[in-house]
């Protein structure tokens, strides 16, 4: 499917402890180029989330933007009860060889490390959360990609079609052409009353031919406009691809006018120019 480099999408996932907001927004690049904003207590998860961009995009400079805030919430005190335990026979144990020189202040009892503890929501809780904020959000791009690169390849097709049309208008159109230059040449002769032997007036209309022979190019005019219709049905990254046959296409049409003596060809070359450029443009924008 023909999908476009250009989009943005943006998702929110909702949870008690807090929320994450994604943003991703994607432009036109040769390669597939990640680049992650993170807070820091996501950063282990940025290695997952470019192996997930990889297995779905192809190219593309991709901003991956991720914002959250925690729920300000009271967090309930919770005892080390085995610690304190302990701790009390300890100073049992003090406290009956120094009972009047080591008072023990229960505040300082609580400072011991590890006798407090406060329920934080675990890390692994907000990675997963956050991973799965990211395919959403991945996903939605890719929807609008696609929609996108549908709209640029009837774009493209349209822009096909003309430059078939005038391909096989110019064919049709080229035994006159050749026609009308022979009596050209012919009444300008005639005006000047100048007579050459039949044999040399044939060579020279030979050579005129020949210079106006453009067949071998329209061949492959043809044959270009089939392969980029097929390029457009593949299903994998067409870009690249189609660039390169843009490229072909306007050799040609070059070569065409580089060939012209006659109006209808200079004409017909200028077209296919246009047509071309204009699905040039385009192009740079799939994937």
């Amino acid at each position: 499917m023909t999908s476009s480099m250009t989009a943005f999408a943006r998702t929110q996932v909702e949870e008690d402890w807090g929320s994450l907001v994604w943003e991703i927004r994607s432009v036109n690049h040769r390669y597939l180029e990640p680049a992650f904003r993170l807070p820091e207590q996501t950063r282990e998860i940025e290695s997952a989330l470019r192996e997930i961009i990889r297995l779905q995009l192809k190219r593309g400079k991709v901003e991956c933007i991720l914002k959250y805030q925690l729920v300000q919430q009271e967090q309930a005190l919770e005892l080390n009860d085995t610690l304190l335990a302990k701790l009390h026979s300890a100073v049992q144990s003090v406290e009956s060889r120094f009972a009047q020189v080591l008072p023990v202040n229960p505040l300082e009892v609580l400072q011991w490390p590890g006798v407090q503890s406060t329920q934080e929501t675990a890390a692994a809780v907000i990675h997963e959360a956050a991973v799965k904020g990211f395919r959403q959000a991945l996903s939605q791009l890719t929807a609008m990609r696609q929609r996108e690169g549908a709209e640029l390849k009837a774009f493209i097709i349209s822009r096909l079609d003309k430059t078939g049309q005038e391909v096989a208008s110019l064919r049709t159109l080229l035994p006159e052409i050749l026609h009308n230059q022979r009596e050209k040449i012919q009444a300008r002769l005639a005006q000047v009353r100048l007579e050459l032997d039949p044999e040399r007036l044939e060579q020279e209309m030979v050579l005129m031919a020949q210079k106006m022979d453009v067949d071998e190019e329209l061949d492959r005019l043809e044959t270009h406009i089939a392969e980029v219709r097929r390029t457009l049905d593949a299903s994998d990254a067409v870009g690249r691809r189609l660039d390169f046959l843009m490229q072909e296409l306007n050799r040609e049409a070059n070569t065409l006018s580089s060939k012209s003596i006659h109006s209808g060809l200079t004409q017909t070359a200028v077209n296919l120019k246009v047509f071309i450029e204009q699905m040039r443009e385009q192009v740079q924008n799939i994937e």
